[in-house]
């Protein structure tokens, strides 16, 4: 069983079994262009279910013909640089950035823009065949605003970004598979199944772990080695403080599956 809210205009949320959140994208009409109304509410979704201690980790998905193909342009174009300073949007997508649950990208058609872009965002991205990515801000005068050159030039490497974000390059799914953008390629009709898979997977595992695992590995990405070590002791030390850690070592040595309890 299934259950959606109703609540919103340019999302479709549920709950899946193996709590599994999914946030599904649903602007048809403009490819999931990624504009204020779309961007608050898949904030708003992805905090409740970041909140809710029956979920355990949180699927974003588009269509079959699209992720998200980038912004809404005509949103954008008539701003100024003050109206961007003033726009709630930035502190939208770090919110995005400090989610502490496991947050799973299941991407097929166009992920271009602000749409490649949430993608970054996701901890774990699972593509369709059909998938596209890139960063074509600069055919329109701008660059990426919502950390483009910065993701992408940690996960693939100067030159490769460079290209991307210089020169419009797009990626194709097998491509951003070779260069570690994403982490599997499956068909296409099988991407959203293929991310809820793995979401339950990690649903079904110790909660505080999972939470830690992830904070330790993304800091890889902001700091240096010596401070990401530290953070990475401090949380395998925090760990044996649980319950959870003497379960599931308990279980390990009796040869049953643990019982988990957040805690």
């Amino acid at each position: 069983m299934t259950s959606q809210n109703p609540a919103f205009e340019h999302i479709v949320v549920e709950v899946r079994p193996g709590h599994v959140g999914l946030v599904r994208l649903n602007r048809p009409k403009v490819l999931n262009a990624l504009n204020a109304a779309t961007l608050a509410e898949i904030v708003t979704a992805v905090r409740a279910f970041d909140a809710d201690s029956n979920v355990g980790a949180i699927v974003i998905t588009g269509s079959e013909r699209a992720f998200a193909a980038g912004a809404d342009i005509a949103e954008m174009s008539g701003k100024s640089a003050a109206d961007l300073l003033a726009d709630v949007r930035l502190a939208q997508w770090e919110a995005l950035r400090k989610t502490s649950k496991p947050l799973i990208a299941a991407v097929a058609g166009f992920a271009l823009g602000g749409g490649h872009e949430l993608v970054m965002v996701c901890d774990i991205v699972i593509a369709a065949e059909n998938a596209v990515f890139g960063q074509p801000e600069i055919n329109l005068g701008i660059i990426p605003g919502a950390g483009g050159t910065q993701r992408l030039a940690r996960a693939l490497g100067k030159s490769l970004a460079m290209e991307i974000v210089l020169n419009d390059r797009r990626l194709s799914a097998d491509e951003a598979l070779r260069a570690g953008l994403v982490s599997r390629v499956v068909p296409t009709e099988r991407v959203l199944d293929e991310a809820l898979s793995v979401a339950r997977q990690i649903a079904a595992r110790a909660p505080v772990a999972v939470r830690l695992a992830k904070q330790s590995v993304l800091k890889a990405f902001d700091t240096t080695l010596e401070v990401g070590l530290e953070l990475e002791r401090h949380n395998f030390y925090l760990l044996f403080s649980t319950e959870d850690q003497k379960e599931g070592m308990r279980a390990f040595l009796e040869k049953r599956p643990p019982n988990w309890k957040g805690r």
